[in-house]
């Protein structure tokens, strides 16, 4: 089976669909699926519900779907430094369902295995418990936290094999695995494509069976004031 595919779009062909829900790796501007979210942009996917850490900024990362208005929703932990997410927020355009970050990465984490829900102390008294079932485990009051289940997973990998196996580099290595395990399909870009082999196995960080196709990307780049670390 062959998983690599020529481009962002070509990797894409058949998956986009309107109000569809998309899990983002990435973490702050690190290991970020630029090509892919390029891609979307380009094919005018509306209506769209992201599940990732941030938002990126105003001209990198999501922050350039938030530009078109194509995000519906945004299932976020860090929402600072955008200042058009800001603005669509405050002004109900934009609907933000905000996570605890290791919350949030349990939720992918757990869709990714199967998992409907968990229950947490994280956020109990607080406004992210509201509306939520509440129980007590040994005196201990918890909440119901929903695993996610995305549509599509986009990520970032430093290296991977044809077959997927991959490896990300330093904070890229946050949220991109369960942001990958989550989705019913899962695209990765990476920096590196070599071939089944060439990596130690006790170094891979997620195994090919996760990935379904792969895309050739880029170099972390630095973006005006704000530097990009490779990761």
């Amino acid at each position: 089976m062959n998983k690599v595919y020529g481009s962002a779009a070509e990797a894409l062909d058949g998956l986009l669909f309107d109000g569809m829900t998309i899990a983002a790796g990435g973490f702050g501007l690190c290991g970020i699926p630029e090509l892919l979210l390029q891609a979307i942009k380009e094919a005018g996917t509306q209506n769209l519900t992201f599940a990732s850490n941030n938002a990126g900024v105003d001209d990198f990362g999501i922050g350039i779907l938030l530009q078109t208005k194509q995000v519906k929703k945004m299932m976020s932990s860090y929402v600072g430094e955008n200042a058009e997410f800001m603005r669509q927020y405050l002004s109900e355009e934009l609907e933000l369902e905000f996570n605890p970050q290791g919350t949030l990465a349990e939720r992918m984490r757990a869709g990714g295995a199967g998992i409907p829900g968990f229950y947490t102390k994280t956020g109990v008294g607080t406004q992210i418990a509201e509306g939520k079932e509440h129980k007590d485990f040994d005196g201990e009051t918890y909440i119901l936290e929903r695993g996610i289940f995305a549509n599509l997973s986009i990520v970032k990998a430093w290296k991977a094999d044809t077959t997927g196996n991959c490896i990300f580099r330093k904070t890229a290595r946050n949220f991109n695995p369960p942001a990958a395990m989550c989705g019913k399909t899962c695209i990765m870009e990476v920096e590196e494509i070599v071939e089944p082999g060439a990596l130690d196995p006790d170094n891979i960080h997620l195994p090919g069976i996760y990935v379904h196709r792969l895309v050739q990307g880029e170099h972390e780049t630095r973006i005006a004031h704000r530097t990009v670390t490779e990761a």
